[in-house]
């Protein structure tokens, strides 16, 4: 098990070869592990007195379900999970944030339990979290939100650090300067978790990269965005090794790199996810967390660890 987060130390580089955490994302292929929502249309229909008493039942139900979740995870020998970003709707906002503090006893023992069987918490807010726009009402929307998700790791009791991720992509086009200024000011409890990954569009690796040099923040490096951000046909294009070990060297410990991979359905320039991961990048042998970004979710878990990368720890 690579090192937890009372063992910090701040080394750029890892073992030569580990055996990689597969990490689940958000719920189940089966219906396991599934949690609720509720539109805005549908709860601004609401009175006052429906409004509180739907949102408190609704995020009461959803931690019970992240216990299920962390359950399944302890079951199938998961160490790695990323919990779902609309756990908590309207928490950016009243009652709802004053909802989540009156259930500080239900988020610490999700804490506690996770922390008791080595599970890993992460969190990767929506694509409407962007820092770098040139509308600052729309900054100050994604700081809310980034606000609301730092506050239930805070209640958790999960570590200001980026051990406890929150992940978000670049943004806006071209927009550097202002993100780099906008996560200088951002409160302590989200700037300590902040983690920025590359994608296909806006920002490459390479840009991404050097946001994280200037920020101190950790880089999730993401293939799959990478190849088809550079078009290019291999997973163990040079280039790839290259960013998977430069996005090592923003961590504070290499040991807690993270990692993204996904297959795309009709091939490796197709962005939509498959199912399984048939392919993986020679590269990430020396990664210690990566999370499979594939449709089957656990079931691409099992086949990935059948051939990949080799005889398993346990």
């Amino acid at each position: 098990m690579p090192r937890k987060p009372n063992s910090i130390k701040h080394a750029a580089s890892a073992p030569t070869t580990v055996t990689p955490q597969l990490g689940l994302v958000c719920q189940t292929y089966s219906d396991l592990v599934r949690f609720r929502t509720i539109t805005r249309t549908r709860y601004l229909s609401l009175s006052k007195g429906e409004k509180i008493a739907c949102l408190r039942d609704l995020y009461a139900d959803n931690l019970r379900r992240v216990f299920k979740a962390i359950g399944f995870c302890q079951l199938n020998d998961i160490h790695l999970y990323r919990l779902p970003c609309g756990l908590f709707p309207m928490s950016d906002e009243q009652p709802g944030i004053d909802l989540l503090h009156g259930m500080s006893d239900q988020f610490i023992m999700v804490g506690r339990l996770a922390t008791l069987i080595d599970l890993r918490l992460l969190m990767h807010p929506d694509q409407f979290v962007v820092l770098s726009s040139t509308r600052p009402e729309v900054i100050r929307t994604g700081i809310e939100i980034l606000a609301k998700y730092a506050l239930a790791f805070d209640l958790m009791g999960l570590p200001r650090s980026a051990w406890s991720v929150l992940l978000i992509h670049g943004g806006a086009r071209g927009q550097a300067k202002v993100l780099r200024s906008v996560v200088a000011d951002l409160p302590t409890n989200i700037r300590a978790r902040l983690a920025f990954e590359n994608d296909e569009h806006s920002y490459g690796a390479e840009e991404i990269l050097d946001i994280c040099r200037t920020t101190g923040s950790p880089m999730i490096f993401d293939c799959h965005h990478h190849v088809l951000h550079e078009r290019i046909d291999t997973y163990d294009h040079p280039s790839v090794a290259a960013m998977t070990e430069a996005a090592r060297s923003t961590w504070p410990d290499a040991a807690w790199q993270i990692v993204h991979v996904s297959n795309g359905i009709d091939g490796i320039a197709d962005p939509r996810h498959s199912d399984f991961i048939t392919q993986m990048p020679e590269a990430y042998r020396t990664v210690p967390w990566i999370e499979v970004e594939a449709k089957a979710k656990e079931d691409a878990i099992l086949k990935l660890r059948e051939w990949w990368p080799g005889k398993r720890r346990r």
